[in-house]
């Protein structure tokens, strides 16, 4: 290969490579992990991808749905949500602005944001019935602020706003008598672009893995069962109170 030739192709490779990355670098959709789930990909890798690669997940309750519908693994829309809600908001990075982290040098207001603090308290109620009969795994769960969440006297939350959880363990009544067992693993409120995580206890548990899993059958205990069959019956309406899972940057809504 002549010289010249040779240096022409170098050239050519050099300028491919920068371009072939940026194409690689476009955020992971809901379209590519439906794509990646019924081209056979093995659930643990889509994960990795996952944890490795930008997202812009729709992770609404009916995105949920249609995903496992797909035949999406529940680990996959474990990550899926583990992704979306450790993003970043702008809007929150904008307001905040090189103010101090420090709360005790900072103020609530529409300049500077609010911080919700980790272990606040979510007071939400189930927007639609669940019952261990009916629910599988992998389920989500749609629930409603049942009151303005503040800091201060700022609303940072508005009550109303929609919170999500997976169902993880839903066992129908069985013989003998046996009861039903509902489990659900607590997953972020929704604030505008925002997704403040949640978890389902008061105190960490562990290295405090996003939305500890409730146990429903023990929360509710008889209130929640069901007289005849014993399977777990939580009417829309029913209060569960949760826990904000970190510290979070909020702009007021007042």
């Amino acid at each position: 290969m002549k010289p010249t030739r040779f240096l022409m192709l170098l050239a050519l490779s050099i300028l491919a490579v920068p371009a072939l990355f940026g194409q690689t670098q476009r955020p992971l959709t809901n379209a590519d992990i439906v794509n990646m789930t019924t081209q056979g990909f093995d659930a643990a890798l889509i994960v990795k991808d996952i944890q490795a690669s930008n997202t812009d997940f729709d992770t609404s309750p009916q995105a949920l749905i249609n995903l496992k519908s797909a035949g999406v693994d529940k680990s996959v829309l474990e990550a899926m949500l583990a992704a979306q809600s450790a993003k970043p908001s702008g809007t929150v990075e904008a307001i905040r602005g090189g103010i101090p982290t420090d709360p005790a040098q900072s103020s609530c207001s529409p300049k500077t944001g609010c911080l919700l603090k980790e272990g606040e308290l979510v007071a939400l109620k189930f927007a639609a019935d669940l019952n261990s009969k009916t629910a599988r795994e992998g389920d989500p769960v749609e629930f409603l602020l049942d009151d303005d969440l503040k800091v201060g006297g700022s609303i940072v939350v508005p009550k109303g706003a929609h919170a999500v959880a997976t169902v993880t363990d839903a066992k129908k009544a069985g013989m003998m008598g046996k009861p039903g067992e509902l489990s659900v693993q607590m997953q972020y409120l929704v604030s505008g672009s925002n997704h403040v995580r949640i978890r389902g206890t008061k105190g960490r548990e562990g290295d405090s893995k996003t939305g500890a899993t409730v146990a429903l059958t023990l929360l509710f205990g008889p209130i929640g069962l069901i007289k005849h069959g014993k399977n777990v019956d939580i009417p829309a309406g029913t209060a569960l109170t949760a826990y904000v899972d970190q510290d979070i940057w909020l702009a007021p809504t007042n």
